[in-house]
């Protein structure tokens, strides 16, 4: 009995540091490196770019507008066979996790032991890619995020420079490796882990555009939070 009481006293506080972890990481935010104002923020209003940030209850990607500057940037995508510059694709969404769990889960019903492990130890991690249609701004797993036209450049450059690539040539897809017809997997640059998972890519991500995120995000609603709770009244 009293190895189980050490046995349950352990779990309770174990549990009871993962939530002030998660706590304190939403409620404080992580510092963003200070960048020279806009000289004509005067009519940043009319030209904002807007992107989406799109959650489960595990994950989130950030889709941005098929636009002609985000087909330009990705056309490696295309290139590799998933065609962005394609009728009815209206956005491309970007997300960054484990290679085992991404690639081999695209459902619950595909949930293996071998790729939960290495989500919570340690994996190599890919970059996904999906084209999408018209994206109901409405739906609650859809946060609509306006940015100024250089915030957007930075958080461009930041998802292309997550694609892992050899020098001088331009990232490679995953063969074999999708869901459906309308999506792809490249290797990413970084590791994965359970403390260093995709929310905290997508944080990193939009901290490279500019926004204030909590110092660590480990789920989406948490990085939800924070983004809504540090970025009030705050131009972008």
């Amino acid at each position: 009995m009293r190895f189980v009481r050490k046995v349950l006293f352990g779990l309770g506080a174990t549990a009871l540091i993962v939530l002030i972890a998660i706590g304190l990481g939403t409620l404080v935010p992580r510092p963003i490196a200070l960048m020279a104002a806009s000289s004509n923020a005067g009519d940043l209003q009319e030209r904002t770019r807007r992107v989406l940030i799109l959650s489960n209850p595990i994950h989130t990607d950030i889709a941005l507008p098929a636009d002609p500057d985000v087909l330009v940037a990705f056309s490696f995508v295309s290139d590799a066979g998933l065609t962005l510059d394609h009728p009815g694709v209206f956005w491309v969404a970007f997300g960054w996790g484990g290679r085992s769990f991404y690639v081999e889960t695209p459902t619950w019903a595909d949930l293996k032991p071998s790729p939960v492990f290495n989500a919570l130890t340690w994996d190599a991690s890919v970059m996904h890619v999906r084209r999408a249609g018209d994206i109901p701004l409405e739906l609650e797993s859809v946060m609509p995020v306006d940015l100024s036209p250089d915030a957007f450049d930075r958080l461009l450059e930041g998802i292309g420079n997550s694609f892992q690539s050899k020098a001088g040539a331009v990232p490679q897809a995953i063969e074999g490796a999708a869901y459906d017809g309308h999506d792809i997997f490249f290797p990413a640059k970084g590791g994965f882990n359970a403390f260093a998972g995709c929310n905290v890519w997508t944080a990193r991500m939009l901290r490279e555009a500019g926004l204030r995120t909590g110092a660590w995000t480990s789920l989406p609603v948490t990085l939800n939070w924070s983004l809504q709770l540090h970025n009030q009244g705050k131009d972008r």
